[in-house]
């Protein structure tokens, strides 16, 4: 597959959202994340997102230049609308928010309702643990048909409503990230493994018949009427079903978002809620004692035994740093998703040259 450096996606995907209109800053975040999300080995959530973020501002369901409006504001708690804007947008400035209201109260809990697909929410959490700030997020997905079949069911009846939670380290990095879909595979890797024309792990889809497959192809399928016939499992059984539920209700109704219910359908948007909360360890205890004793728990939890059936023990946020030393001289993008980019690109108005210059 092509190799690509992260320079060259990060201003291919910063001309595309600036040939839309966006602002600088605007198209600099943008990019900034879905960069990030390949470079730390999520490809689900990296360049590969771009072509829909075109189809939505092409089609009006994208908002522009918009930026996320507070509709509660009680001190330490803060509820913002994020008007269908960009994500990246909407999930940077909630967080700003979040960290210096967690620095002058101790803790922030903040609601982001509303807003336009907010990308890898572990993006979230290292802006806040850059901060010093621990955090956790509760999300939910909405704004197509649904994704993930609760257990026991053969249809979708929720997103893949992920779950995120962070501590902060020494030098501004996660001392532990934990960021998960709440099904045992996240959308976007069926999308990938599509692409690529290879499987996904086995018994992660349920295909229109209600049978456990490892065929993407099969979660993308739709009836004559258009309604997909296939979903994704949760992970865990009824625990990951459990969990994504209480996702809808915390990360959004309780918010006034919108769950995936079917009276909220959003015509094709991809749109996130999130309940965040945002803790300064220093004021909760010491926070020298804590990071000591993260360290510490770090060091007892990697010198354990291996499995028989294991080669390593990684703690979360480990699979991300790796993946950002592997691939700190480029990552690849499969060719079906290099011609959705151009394709996009090409819609979005960017001249022919750049995308030449980019893909060849």
């Amino acid at each position: 597959m092509p190799k690509f450096q992260s320079t060259q996606i990060h201003e291919f995907i910063t001309q595309t959202c600036e040939a839309m209109g966006s602002a600088q800053r605007e198209a600099t975040l943008v990019a900034d994340q879905l960069v990030e999300a390949n470079l730390a080995g999520h490809d689900s959530h990296g360049v590969g997102m771009l072509p829909s973020y075109v189809d939505g501002v092409l089609n009006g369901r994208l908002q522009i230049n918009s930026h996320p409006t507070v509709v509660v504001d009680n001190g330490a708690l803060i509820t913002f609308d994020g008007n269908a804007g960009y994500g990246q947008v909407n999930g940077f400035e909630a967080m700003q928010a979040a960290t210096e209201r967690a620095g002058e109260y101790g803790v922030a809990v903040v609601g982001l309702r509303n807003s336009y697909h907010i990308g890898r929410i572990g993006h979230w959490a290292e802006q806040c643990a850059a901060s010093g700030y621990a955090s956790l997020h509760l999300v939910n997905v909405i704004g197509h048909p649904p994704l993930v079949a609760a257990y026991g069911g053969a249809e979708a009846r929720f997103g893949t409503n992920p779950f995120c939670a962070a501590v902060p380290g020494r030098n501004g990095r996660p001392g532990f990230l934990l960021d998960m879909a709440t099904s045992i595979i996240a959308a976007g890797k069926a999308r990938v493994a599509a692409n690529k024309g290879v499987k996904v792990p086995p018994d992660t889809i349920i295909d229109a018949d209600g049978n456990l497959t490892d065929d993407p192809n099969a979660f993308w399928y739709t009836d004559p009427s258009g309604r997909r016939g296939g979903a994704l499992v949760a992970f865990g059984d009824h625990k990951g079903s459990g969990l994504a539920i209480m996702c809808e209700l915390l990360g959004a109704a309780l918010l006034g978002g919108e769950t995936a219910h079917p009276k909220n359908a959003r015509d094709g948007r991809i749109i996130n809620n999130m309940l965040s909360v945002v803790i300064d360890p220093g004021a909760m205890g010491n926070a020298e004692a804590y990071l000591d004793e993260i360290e510490a728990f770090r060091d007892f939890v990697l010198e354990s035994k291996l499995r028989a059936d294991c080669d390593q023990i990684l703690v979360p946020g480990q699979p991300e740093d790796v993946a950002r030393e592997q691939r700190a001289e480029g990552f690849e993008v499969d060719p079906v998703t290099v011609d959705q980019l151009r394709n996009s690109a090409q819609r979005a108005g960017v001249s022919e040259s750049v995308v030449r210059e980019t893909f060849g």
